[in-house]
């Protein structure tokens, strides 16, 4: 629901559109419909909290009339509150807490999955903030440092997912490191959603012969692969922007798996 999100922005800021599209993806397999009001994408700058709610309470009432099960992609615990009075069933929170103080308790009244990414600072300072020695290490143990802060806040254990923030104050070197050791972010014992879809970093990789990094719209088979290498490695779940392909090419791995098991 926003008009400057890296890969679809604008293309849904209107109601009936966005409604329209989140049933679409619903119908296509996506478990959740992960709404936002806000671009997180390097560099955005932020919007006030009431352009925000503005933004998304209208689609998510539209959504939850539709029996659409929903996240609502926030870090603002007010936001939080009324997508949640509005029908939402999970936060998907990009700063994993730390943005808003008041988020765990929010979450921990509702009693709701709280999806917690590793976050270094908003958009703006992204990039100066990517530094790390050992970025798989460093990662593992800032994101347990927010399920630390989560469970503190009264949220229980079962309802954190952890996300290890591709493309948040991280370079592609990073980015690769972390989707090859994926079974350390796992091995925090939480569940773990990737959310690979369409970044830079594969549009880098695919950059023709004048090293033009390919389009956001031209990187959906690259997608596809990273969303089936995470699920094979352990991934709880994808978070992606084209779910038809994805749920397909999900649907081979699973069935070449059982046919191996037999």
């Amino acid at each position: 629901m926003t008009p400057d999100s890296f890969s679809d922005g604008g293309r849904y800021a209107d109601l009936d559109a966005a409604v329209a599209h989140g049933v679409r993806l619903h119908q296509e397999g996506a478990q959740l419909v992960d709404v936002g009001g806000e671009s997180t994408r390097p560099g955005a700058e932020r919007i006030d909290a009431g352009t925000e709610s503005a933004r998304v309470l209208p689609v998510l009432r539209e959504l939850a009339a539709a029996g659409v099960p929903m996240s609502i992609d926030t870090t603002r615990a007010e936001v939080a509150a009324a997508a949640l009075a509005a029908g939402v069933s999970v936060v998907n929170d990009v700063s994993g807490g730390l943005a808003d103080p008041r988020m765990g308790a929010v979450v921990a009244e509702a009693g709701c999955p709280w999806v917690l990414m590793h976050w270094r600072g908003h958009s703006r300072r992204m990039g100066e903030l990517a530094v790390y020695r050992d970025v798989v290490a460093e990662v593992r143990t800032e994101l347990g440092q927010r399920v630390d802060g989560a469970l503190a806040a009264g949220v229980r254990p079962e309802n954190l997912i952890v996300d290890p923030g591709l493309g948040f104050a991280k370079t592609a070197e990073h980015n690769w490191r972390i989707s090859a050791h994926l079974d350390e972010i796992i091995s925090l014992g939480y569940p773990v959603l990737v959310g690979a879809s369409r970044k830079s970093y594969l549009g880098a990789l695919l950059a023709d012969a004048t090293g033009t990094p390919r389009p956001a719209s031209a990187r959906e088979a690259a997608t596809v692969a990273t969303s089936v290498l995470a699920v094979a490695a352990g991934a709880w779940g994808v978070r992606v922007h084209d779910v038809l392909s994805t749920v397909d090419a999900l649907k081979v791995w699973e069935a070449t798996c059982q046919a191996r098991s037999h």
